[in-house]
This record gives structure tokens, sequence and C-alpha cells, in this order.
């Protein structure tokens, strides 16, 4: 890495800690009943508060998103966060001195720090050797973070549909937004900043759960470095580990798009690693997608799933912390409902699976209550789902004012024919030839190594209560019972149902997509827990040691697929180009590239640009996801997909057209007016797009503020808009 880029890093990694130490007393009350006393969690929880607070502002209009205006919300809640500190100390820790609490917790603070700043270093590093945003998605998450950078007040304006405000789920590009606010740095470095912060939150919130779980479980019976030794495999699986696809690399290789048994070919150990695909992991069941994190994080789009994660594993670190209490705290579950609202307003479904988990786990504390009648409990579940339904729909109601919901029913699969003759029943869908199912061969491939190890765990507790009468589950084995019965009901909906979108072939796709990667990540939760539970009672047993040796080849499975994924996108990491996500356009396009530099520096606000309308996935709309800036339409297919039907999209197709190739003034300007367009841009991609572009009517009604080579930009005049 460059040492501009290093210093960029150390900058944003201060950031965090001085946020995350900022916020230690509130973290350290709602995570009391942590072995750590949810340290890592603290900066998180800073991130998504302050972020919530100025979108407050800024939907109300009271504030403007400013530098100043973000670092002084930050301190106001510093100050309420120290203002705990009394209470904390008396009501709760029963600490003497302030500095009791570092005395006995330092070394695990240390080391959980140590884990995040190596996770955030590690993967700015990998980031260095394919930094691009560019490809799949990248236009669009980097598109949302420029324009919510340029917002005065929100909700903030699509930059590919003008006049509109995104109709997406933003809330984790607005907390990348923030961050690069308050940190100064460019948004094309924190961009990539941000990917390896998710990686490094994810790393070390799963290590801090999964020592959470085995020290709850095990306590003083074991040594503290093999409770760390628990934490660090658990978090090698949620943010490293893969599914067992990799064990197709010891045989001849199947077509990409039609996967069979890999018992069906022929096994050619020799060529090892033949020529293995790493999205095939998650494209192996016939038009669908199941991807998990660390394939997100290798093709690094900065997407809600992936901005979503930290989001999710402080929901789940909560409810462990008030399932080992065996208690429920009202103030704690607002945290818990807050936190729901967060996660739903980064990636949709996220809301209502965690929403479900929270009302299981806090439901089986009052039902585990053997002092309460049943009536009692009864009311108790139905006051606690009540409390999280009123508290996320309030805190979610500012987002959800200004959102409008794109899905258009429930698909059920494989309906019979005289279901499909109706059509439609309320929101239930039945369309004729939707009956994709997946084999259970493919779903063995994908989690197999999951309920390999679930279905031990579930035996060795079978028939320790078959031998004890009274034998009482403990609440880490319990709550790992829970995660896996969640995120087996995940994986088993989308054989079932599906959430209808605008995708004809793929109908399923988004809603198993959705799911399992929650699942994924509950899956790798519980299996750390459940390899080291049952590996720290090893004995010689043959039965055992045959069944940890079977756990151990598909262990390597799932810890190989990361070196091949890295090694193939980013180019076996030999070439650096340091963090600057957007040096390929100097490349492809390099006077564009300068043009874009330029508005950058000298444009402001979020006056509308026309440049190139072009199909997603592709580089058009170049300019507009570069600066943040709206266009008349960018990417098409997206725009149809947040806006419900392609009519709506679709006639700005021709008139960006007539913009650029018209020849009647007159009714260029009627369309200049009618999308209050200030600026146009004509580069590379404007001429390869309209052959019959004609120019000189933008020096009639404008007036060149750039220029370099073959790339030009107009201001229009004033009195056109």
């Amino acid at each position: 890495m460059q040492s501009l880029d290093l210093l960029f890093t150390a900058n944003w990694w201060l950031l965090f800690f001085i946020i995350g130490f900022c916020f230690l007393p509130f973290s350290i009350y709602i995570f009391h009943n942590f072995f750590d006393r949810g340290y890592i969690f603290s900066k998180i929880i800073s991130a998504i508060i302050t972020s919530y607070l100025i979108f407050i502002l800024g939907v109300t209009h009271i504030a403007q998103f400013t530098r100043l205006n973000s670092i002084i919300i930050l301190l106001l809640l510093t100050s309420a966060n120290y203002f705990l500190y009394p209470y904390l100390k008396t009501k709760l820790l029963s600490l003497k001195p302030a500095t009791e609490l570092f005395k006995r917790k330092w070394k695990i603070f240390v080391f959980e720090e140590l884990l995040f700043v190596a996770g955030l270093f590690f993967w700015s590093y990998i980031r260095n050797f394919q930094p691009d945003i560019n490809g799949l998605e990248k236009f669009m998450d980097f598109g949302f973070v420029n324009s919510i950078l340029r917002s005065d007040y929100f909700p903030p304006k699509d930059m590919w549909f003008t006049p509109f405000s995104i109709n997406y789920y933003y809330f984790g590009h607005l907390i990348t937004a923030v961050l690069t606010k308050i940190s100064g740095i460019p948004s094309q470095i924190t961009y990539n900043l941000m990917l390896a912060t998710l990686f490094a939150f994810t790393f070390a919130m799963s290590f801090s759960i999964g020592v959470n779980l085995i020290y709850r479980k095990f306590e003083s019976k074991i040594s503290n470095l093999k409770i760390l030794l628990g934490g660090l495999l658990t978090a090698f699986l949620v943010s490293l580990g893969g599914n067992l696809h990799p064990i197709y690399t010891f045989f001849k290789p199947y077509p990409n798009e039609n996967p069979v048994p890999f018992w069906q070919l022929i096994f050619s150990p020799q060529t090892f690693p033949n020529a293995y695909w790493y999205p095939n992991a998650t494209r192996f069941i016939y038009n669908t997608i199941h991807e998990f994190p660390i394939y997100s994080f290798v093709v690094s789009d900065l997407h809600g799933h992936v901005l979503g994660i930290p989001i999710i594993l402080t929901i789940i670190a909560l409810l462990l912390n008030e399932f080992l209490s065996q208690r429920i705290n009202i103030k704690k579950l607002v945290v818990v409902s807050f936190l729901i609202a967060a996660a739903y307003m980064t990636n949709a479904w996220d809301g209502a699976i965690y929403a479900l988990l929270s009302i299981i786990v806090l439901g089986s504390i009052i039902f585990l209550n053997k002092e309460l009648l049943f009536k009692t409990k009864l009311y108790e579940l139905l006051k606690i789902i009540f409390i999280i339904v009123i508290c996320f729909f309030i805190f979610s109601l500012p987002f959800n004012i200004f959102f409008k919901p794109f899905a258009s029913g429930i698909g059920v699969l494989c309906a019979p024919k005289f279901l499909t003759d109706i059509g439609k029943i309320g929101p239930f869908l039945f369309e004729a030839d939707h009956c994709q199912k997946s084999p259970i061969w493919q779903l063995s491939i994908l989690y197999g190594f999951f309920y390999f190890w679930a279905i031990a765990f579930i035996i060795v507790l079978f028939k320790k209560i078959k031998s004890k009468h009274e034998y009482r589950i403990p609440v880490a084995d319990f709550f790992t019972l829970i995660l896996i019965s969640i995120s087996t009901l995940l994986i088993i909906v989308p054989e079932f149902i599906y959430i209808k979108d605008i995708y004809p072939a793929h109908y399923r796709a988004n809603t198993m997509f959705k799911l399992v990667y929650q699942a994924f990540i509950m899956l790798s939760l519980s299996s750390g827990y459940i390899i080291f539970r049952l590996i720290s009672n090893f004995t010689k047993n043959l039965i055992l040691v045959v069944f940890v040796f079977i756990g151990s080849i598909g262990l390597f499975l799932i810890a190989v697929y990361p070196y091949f994924a890295i090694n193939s996108y980013y180019g076996n990491l030999q070439i650096t180009h340091g963090l600057d996500g957007t040096r390929y356009l100097k490349k492809l396009y390099p006077t564009d590239y300068e043009a874009i530099l330029w508005i950058n520096k000298n444009i402001k606000n979020q006056p509308v640009i026309l440049e190139a309308q072009g199909d997603s996935y592709t580089n058009y709309a170049r300019v507009s996801a570069n600066t943040g800036l709206p266009t008349v339409l960018g990417w098409t297919v997206h725009e149809w997909l947040w806006r419900g039907t392609y009519d709506i999209p679709a006639p700005r197709i021709n008139e960006v057209k007539e913009l650029y190739e018209m020849i009647d003034i007159d009714l260029v300007k009627q369309l200049i007016d009618k999308y209050k367009i200030s600026y146009v841009f004509v580069g590379d991609l404007e001429r390869e797009k309209y052959p019959a572009l004609y120019e000189d009517k933008f020096s009639e009604i404008g007036k060149i503020v750039y220029e370099n080579g073959q790339t030009r930009i107009y201001k229009i005049n004033s009195s056109l808009n």
C-alpha cells in the first residue's frame, strides 16, 4: 500500500476508535452480561445512532448535513453517553473507582481492538490490488453515497431519476456518507475503507459472540486461551468461510450453468485446483443466488446485505446478552427495536428476519420462566411483540414516509392448476410454470458442513436429556438451537414462496439470496460454538475420532474457498493500485475522468446534469455515479425495479436521445425545462451512444465551462431553468 493510503487507513481507524470510545458507556450498559462488555459493538452503535440523528434532523429540515453539524451531533451524543457513567457505576457495575472496569477488562478490550485493526488493514491491503468501483452493483452503491454526501437535507435524491428521491434501502450508505463527511477523506477512498471496515466488524463481532457463548458454557473450566481460540474459529467461519463447493476442485470441471453431483464427475486430484470458478459456489442452484460474506467482501459491492452485517450481528449479540440473563429489560427491548429498524432501512429483509428472531429469543425467556402462569407468559409475549412493532414503526417512519415498496406480491411455488387459473388471492400469486425446487444434494453442498455439526450437537444434547431426567439445557446451547432453527426456516422458505419482483426467470433469486445470507451467518456462528463445544470434550473414542476426521475435511473445504476467491478476483495479489476506486476511469476514459474531477471540485449542491443513458451493469451513468449529481435517467433496469414498472423510466430513454440528437432548439428547451437541467456532459460514451449527436445547440443555449479533448461540459443558461 502507498504511504498516503496507509495514512487514510490509519485516520479511518482513529475515527472508529474515537466514536467507539465515545459510546463505550452505553455499550457497557446494554452488554452488561457479556464477558467483554460489548466493547467492539460500541463502534457500530455510535455510527448508527449518530447517522440516525443526522438523518432525522435532515428529514425534518432542522439541520443541514454538513461536516460541522455532524461533528457537533457526535460530540453532543458523547456528552450524553458520559452522563450515563455514574448510573453505570452505582446501578449496574458496582465499581468503586472509574478505572476499575478497565483494570478488569483491558486485555480483552485491547485484543478485540487489535482484531479490528488487523481486519481493517488486512482487507484494505486486499482491496489495494483491485480497488475499482466498477462492475456489478458498484455504480449504484457509489452513486448513493455521493448523492447523500451532496445532500443538504433528506431524503437524498436519486442520482439516476431526477427529481425523485432514492426509493431503495440506503441507511447503510447514509452511515458510510456520515463517516466520510466526518473523516474528510474522499469518497473514492472511503468506499474501499468501508468495505475493509465491514470485514473487520464481521470478524471482530463474530469473535465477541463466539467467546461469550463459549465463556458462558465453560466459564472457569477451560483456559482463556482456549476461549479465545474458539472465538477466532467462530470469527473465521463467519467472515472467511465458504461452503463445501470447493470439493469440485478435485474433479473435472462441470459447465458453469449445469452443475452435476461431484460423484458423477471424473476424480482428478492431479489437476488440483483445476479451473475452479469461485462464483459458482454462490450460483450453484438453478436461477438462484445464495451468497455468503466472504464472497461479498471479495466482489466488493457496498450493497445493503453487506452494510447490514454489523447491524444484524449487534442485534444477535444484544439478544444473546438478554438470553444469558434470562430476563427482559424493556429499555433494551427499545434498543433492539431501533436496531431492527436500522437493519430494515439498510436491507429490508433483515428487518423481518431479526424481528422474528427477537420475538423467538425473548419469547423463549418468558416461556422458560417456570414461575409464571401460562396466561401470564402469553400476555408477556404479546406485550413484547407490541413493543417491537410499535417501536419499529416509530423508528422507521421517517424513512417509510418517502419510500414506496416495489414488491408486487408473494408468489407460491408449484401451485396447482386450479390456483394458477385464479392467478391471485389477496397478496398471494399463483403463477404457472413457477416450480423451481432445490435438489437435496445441492443444498447439502451449500449447507452440509453446518448441519453435520448441528446434527451431532443435537444428538449429544438428546443423549444428555435422555440420561438425566432433570437435565436443563444450558443457555448457550439453547440460544444456539434457536439460531439453527431460524436458519433452517430461512433455507426452507424459498422452496415454497418467493417475493415477486421484475425478474421473470430468476423469480426466487432475490428471496433466496436475502434469506439464506442470514442463515449462513447464523449457522456459522452456531458451528463455531458447536465445534469448540464438542472438540473440547475430545476423547480417543473411535467413533469420535472418525467424526472429527470427517468434520476436519469439511472445515478444510470451507477454509480453502477464500484462497481461490481472493486470488482470482485480485490477480493473485501481484500488482498494487492503491485505494482510489476511480483510478480505472483514468485508463478507460481519461478526459471524462478529468471532467469528473472538475465537477467534484467546482460544482456544488445537486444541479441536474445530462449524460448518456444506458443499461444496468455497464459504464453508462458514470458521471452521476461518480459525482452524486442527479441525471435524467441512469441504469434503466434498476429504476424499473425501484419504481415498480418499466412504464415509468421507459419514456425517458428516448427523451435523453432527443436531447442529444434533436436539432429543434425549442423542443430541446422544453425538455431541459421539464427536467431542470443545468449542465450537459458530452464525453466518450455520449458520442458512442448517440452517433447523430448535434452538439452546436448546447453552445446556443449555454456555454462551455469545461473542455478537455473531446470531453465538454456545458452550463445551460439560467433563464431556461
